[in-house]
């Protein structure tokens, strides 16, 4: 198909960026993202990407570089982390309320205080009502191949919605895999010039960023609500095609793993689905029947998808990298909202671990599913499971 080349996520993120030939990149370094901006730089100096590489002075600046390049019709691209995505936080409003379908990466890290600069989903989760697409890729090869779906799904005229793919930090942005990047050719067949009507003109003026009064502010937002909702079918179209062209796709909103006959499962985001893979596999030649259920996309949240597998399993464990204070994992409550649309609602637990990038390890996703088939037996657990603490929290 392509070149096989051995580089790190943030690299494979770069090779994905240069093969979508964007017009403007809008860059402001911060760990663990610095080094696929970096990589782009290069790309920019060398020649190998006829870009505008802008190197603005903060996160805030970067997303607003993007808004004003989009706004004019050009293929648009920044990328950020943690603080660095909360400083962006008022832009991406805007960006979605303006429709421009800006495509940004996010090293996904935990957030201060305690300081600290690895990884949990903490900052991405706390912006899921900005009225961004967001998916979780699972190693480099689909952080590449997301980027150029990214771009054809945001630009889809009945989208026209900005993309965050986020990417696990360290663990994803600086470990090196194998990756089949594609052919140029390829690409620029199944990712052609972006072309869109929203956007400023001499020819057809029109007034963008206004502002409304409460008799309409309901029905833009109405419309950015159903533009996320029509991108579920983009989503699989687009992912559809490119495993056509490409031989690689990834199942549109979810993944399912060994679930045909599973009592129970775990739900999760990126990277640690690799290792859940690796222990699902063991458990099975154990005879315990377990299963994965992968979430691709937490914006739009596939809850037909949930509830469909909600409905074949008895017990259902979360994994959140995330907690919403005072309550549960932010995961988890989508999760325990998708599966009332089942009239076969399983038991639930939510998991809470990896906050601070403190490793889940195949021992304790063993315990969960262990704890899981224990439910079904009748056990009862306190449904919030805090998993790998280091020592005990007097009450």
């Amino acid at each position: 198909m392509g070149n096989k080349m051995f580089v790190s996520g943030n690299d494979a993120v770069a090779l994905g960026v240069r093969l979508s030939k964007p017009h403007v990149i809008a860059a402001y370094p911060i760990t663990p993202q610095t080094i696929a901006v970096e990589r782009l730089a290069d790309f920019v100096e060398d020649a190998s990407l006829e870009s505008e590489f802008m190197h603005v002075e903060s996160e805030h600046s970067a997303m607003s570089a993007s808004m004003g390049a989009s706004a004019i019709g050009a293929r648009t691209f920044t990328a950020t982390s943690s603080q660095g995505l909360l400083y962006m936080a008022e832009g991406l409003f805007y960006a979605a309320g303006g429709r421009f379908p800006i495509v940004m990466m996010n090293a996904n890290r935990s957030l201060a205080l305690p300081w600290s600069i690895y990884g949990d989903l903490s900052d991405s989760l706390s912006m899921l009502n900005s009225g961004w697409i967001q998916v979780y890729v699972e190693d480099a090869q689909e952080a590449l191949d997301m980027v150029i779906q990214a771009f054809k799904i945001a630009e889809h005229k009945d989208v026209l919605t900005p993309f965050m793919i986020n990417l696990d930090g360290f663990i994803l942005t600086h470990t090196y895999e194998l990756i089949d990047v594609p052919e140029q050719d390829r690409v620029d067949v199944f990712l052609p010039e972006f072309e869109t009507a929203n956007k400023m003109s001499l020819d057809k003026p029109m007034n963008m960023g206004m502002s409304t009064t409460p008799a309409d502010n309901l029905e833009f937002k109405v419309q950015q609500h159903r533009a996320i909702m029509r991108s579920k079918k983009i989503i699989k179209q687009v992912d559809s095609e490119f495993g056509t062209t490409f031989n690689r796709e990834y199942g549109g909103l979810v993944e399912e793993y060994r679930l045909e006959d599973a009592d129970v499962a775990i739900v999760c985001v990126g990277s640690i689905t690799g290792t859940i893979r690796l222990v699902v596999d063991e458990m099975r030649q154990a005879g315990h029947a377990v299963g994965l259920l992968k979430l691709r996309y937490m914006r739009p949240f596939p809850e037909e998808e949930v509830a469909k597998v909600a409905g074949k399993v008895r017990a259902m464990g979360v994994i959140d990298k995330d907690i919403s204070f005072g309550h549960e994992g932010t995961i988890f409550t989508h999760i325990n909202s998708a599966v009332t649309l089942n009239t076969s609602i399983p038991l639930l637990t939510n998991f809470i671990g990896g906050m601070g990038g403190r490793d889940i390890s195949k021992q304790d996703i063993e315990n969960m599913f262990l704890l899981l088939l224990e439910s079904c037996n009748g056990t009862r657990y306190d449904r919030v499971q805090f998993i790998g603490m280091g020592v005990e929290i007097d009450e």
